[in-house]
């Protein structure tokens, strides 16, 4: 514990997400810009600070990426059909979520695709998670791994987001401290993605 005491990369990474993150909410009208900027300035980080996992074979990280994606989002649309029949619960979140975070033009598939599904996965479990890793058990590491990507969300006035953010969070830690690939991280993520908002929405 001593030694995550001292480790100033860690902090300054957690600081920087959530000052970058606070600033992108904040600003709404232009969020697919600023959550882009975010994500490529903490790929940066990430890539300067931290070396990028890749020990999952190409074949099995296609096959649990795809996989573990499409069970993520089964989980998360059972979920989503349980909360629909309590009253006061997440289900008029969910629609709100759809309509202000929308997918409008084809340049937002393009950074999603390939800078804010990567750049999560990098920085959160690639950094912020790998270093968690050197300081206290696995387990321990993923909650807390999870917990600080949720508390990101708090700033975008969704709880469901936050929610999200940790259930996905304990899942993709799970997967990452299993095979140790990034690529697979990418592939799940982007398959949950896929379904949740482009094939079966939620809403």
């Amino acid at each position: 514990m001593k030694k995550s005491m001292i480790d100033i990369k860690l902090l300054a990474g957690i600081f920087l997400a959530y000052l970058l993150i606070y600033i992108t909410f904040d600003g709404k009208q232009v969020f697919w810009y600023l959550y882009t900027a975010t994500m490529l300035f903490l790929i940066s980080f990430t890539i300067i600070n931290e070396k990028i996992d890749d020990e999952a074979p190409t074949k099995q990280y296609f096959l649990y990426g795809i996989l573990s994606g499409a069970l993520l989002y089964v989980l998360f649309f059972v979920g989503s059909w349980i909360f629909s029949f309590i009253p006061g619960t997440f289900d008029n979140q969910v629609s709100k979520i759809y309509v202000k975070f929308k997918l409008e033009w084809v340049w937002h598939y393009l950074v999603l695709i390939f800078v804010i599904i990567p750049g999560e996965e990098i920085f959160w479990r690639g950094f912020i998670l790998k270093r968690l890793m050197r300081y206290m058990n696995t387990a321990f590491a993923i909650f807390i791994g999870a917990s600080l990507n949720a508390a990101a969300f708090c700033f975008s006035g969704y709880p469901i987001l936050i929610v999200a953010a940790f259930v996905s969070g304990i899942a993709w830690g799970i997967l990452y401290a299993w095979k140790r690939s990034i690529p697979l991280l990418i592939i799940s993520h982007l398959m949950f993605d896929l379904l949740l908002l482009v094939i079966f929405p939620l809403s």
